[in-house]
């Protein structure tokens, strides 16, 4: 049941504007592997679902883009053709059939048997967790249903390919969380290619094996979802990918000299005016007299797993930091802060 069965994807130099003069994406050039999971992540109108369009057979790419599964060229090809499956955000089932005829209707319009219907949907009735819903019309099935009911319709034709635009926006968080997990699972047993819009940065870290952060419209980075998190391209990256400390200070030789102090960091060719990227989780609080940097204790919240102070006098602009729910700090208090020099990252400079 894991064996990658899917395509190849290659998107070649393609770029989209629309007829009144909008430029939707710049030109992009990317590889997706067979069975791979590929994550379209950006802020709204970044481009991402116009991408994930252009894949499908959706909306055509401006002249000299070329998209080609296993190597072949399917440009021209309409969506009908080209063997992908597709869950929108919508879910687009159709209210006046069944949950099993809903599973069933790619593979009855392809003239499958009814004894191979049946046992498809059957299979995928069980895959996706919902037995016992088969009979049920679609309006009385909760948001959780239905995304399951229109991920197990878009796989039951044996699809090359999935494609899901925002599937899960529409649910409340607690069942969004749960049926990432869901999601990822079924993802991992099918095997498939699959390409993935969101919006949402938890989603595609949880989910992809490769995550491409775009931005107005072109690729600011590719990477897996640690090496976009730990290692961010640019600024953009930094900033929209969790929460960041974006630190501006002088470097020689390895070290940061900032307003409250020093710091270390692992790039002795950082020189001169820079900005550094360091993650709320990697500060460590210790005592004022024990570490080189230190600032004075803001506001603390209390999270739960555990509390964020906001720290000023430390930096330029006031630092997060994620400490243990034990600590002990008062609003008022100078303390020490200590950060791994591996954990400080330097970004690139930013070109005009």
């Amino acid at each position: 049941m894991s064996a990658f069965h899917g395509v190849t994807v290659r998107v070649e130099a393609c770029a989209k504007t629309f007829a009144d003069g909008t430029r939707a994406l710049e030109p992009i050039t990317l590889d997706v592997a067979r069975g791979e999971t590929l994550v379209f992540l950006g802020p709204s109108g970044c481009g991402k679902t116009t991408m994930l369009r252009i894949i499908a057979g959706l909306e055509q790419a401006d002249a000299g883009g070329r998209v080609l599964f296993n190597g072949a060229d399917v440009t021209g090809i309409p969506i009908e053709q080209r063997n992908v499956g597709m869950v929108f955000q919508s879910y687009a089932l159709f209210p006046n059939m069944t949950v099993a005829e809903n599973i069933g209707y790619g593979l009855k319009i392809r003239g499958a048997s009814r004894m191979d219907r049946e046992a498809r949907v059957a299979e995928l009735v069980a895959l996706t967790g919902i037995e016992g819903l088969e009979r049920r019309r679609i309006d009385q099935l909760s948001g959780g249903q239905r995304q399951r009911v229109a991920l197990a319709r878009a796989v039951a034709v044996r699809p090359s390919m999935l494609l899901l635009d925002e599937p899960l926006t529409a649910l409340d968080a607690a069942l969004r969380e749960r049926l990432r997990w869901e999601l990822d699972r079924l993802l991992r047993m099918l095997g498939i290619t699959t390409i993935y819009v969101t919006h949402d940065q938890s989603e595609a870290m949880a989910l992809g094996d490769r995550v491409v952060v775009m931005s107005k419209g072109a690729i600011a980075q590719i990477g897996t979802p640690r090496d976009i998190y730990f290692a961010p391209a640019n600024r953009f990256v930094a900033e929209f990918i969790g929460a960041a400390n974006l630190v501006e200070a002088r470097a020689v030789n390895g070290t940061l000299t900032l307003p409250g102090g020093q710091l270390e960091v692992d790039d002795s060719s950082a020189t001169g005016d820079v900005v550094a990227m360091i993650r709320p989780e990697s500060i460590r609080v210790a005592a004022p007299d024990a570490a080189k940097l230190s600032g004075h204790v803001d506001r603390v919240s209390f999270i739960g797993d555990r509390q964020r102070l906001t720290v000023s006098g430390a930096a330029k602009r006031p630092l997060l930091i994620d400490a243990p729910n034990t600590l002990d700090v008062k609003i008022g208090e100078r303390i020490g802060l200590m950060v791994d020099p591996r954990a400080v990252r330097v970004l690139p400079e930013e070109r005009p």
